[in-house]
């Protein structure tokens, strides 16, 4: 699978006082309060934390799902509070690949149909979108699996297909919650080989997990308690 250049030195997200908040009537409740954190090109990194520490918020934010109340964040050194919508939806699409706990696949087509969805955002000729989605299953171990429904697959291989969509549009930047959230054991190490895999490519890699020993690949975890930073190691 093909990879841009990587720059180790440029960093990808850098985030500075972020915090997010949310309204119930009149009383503001803050989720995040005071984020300061740089990831640099090439890292993969954990973001642990207890429930309610607000590192699926803080994932929200980075893979430009959701905006910050307060606060400053560049991804690739572009300051993205002043990105319109339409730029953020293409960013989505183009430069990140998104990977999900509940796996987010369309029951009603192929697992290849599945895989091109991305392409077909893109706008990606049909001539060009099968042989990709092709080659993304190949590369997962579910070259045998194209036509089937998602419906029909383990849990462990619809996650496998939903890493081939994330990979569609060759994205430097993977941002995964919780991947192996709904899986046994087996598929849960043959989920994290193919996240090293692409790590060693070159891809930077955010997961959320509350699981340590699924974090033994990381190059980085930060702790996170009462929407803060608690520590990096």
């Amino acid at each position: 699978m093909a990879m841009k250049d990587m720059d180790p030195e440029r960093s990808v997200v850098e985030l500075e006082g972020i915090e997010k908040a949310y309204y119930i009537g009149d009383s503001e409740v803050s989720v995040l309060k005071g984020i300061d954190l740089k990831i640099d090109e090439g890292e993969f990194v954990a973001l642990m934390g207890p429930s309610g520490s607000g590192k699926s918020t803080l994932m929200n934010l980075i893979g430009c799902l959701d905006r910050p109340t307060r606060g400053k964040f560049w991804l690739h050194s572009k300051d993205i509070s002043k990105t319109s919508e339409e730029e953020l939806a293409r960013i989505r699409r183009e430069d990140m690949g998104f990977i999900f706990q509940t796996f987010n696949l369309i029951g009603r087509i192929s697992v290849q149909k599945n895989v091109e969805m991305p392409l077909v955002l893109s706008e990606v000729p049909a001539a060009e979108r099968r042989p990709r989605a092709v080659e993304l299953l190949k590369a997962v171990g579910l070259g045998h699996r194209l036509n089937y429904s998602p419906l029909k697959l383990s849990g462990g291989e619809r996650q496998r297909v939903a890493i081939a969509r994330a990979l569609a549009n060759d994205p430097g930047l993977i941002i995964a919650d919780e991947p192996t959230g709904n899986l046994d054991l087996k598929s849960s190490g043959e989920v994290m080989a193919i996240m090293k895999k692409l790590h060693d490519e070159g891809r930077t890699i955010i997961m959320v997990t509350h699981n340590p020993e699924i974090t033994k690949d990381c190059t980085r975890i930060v702790r996170l308690r009462d929407g803060r930073v608690l520590e990096e190691a």
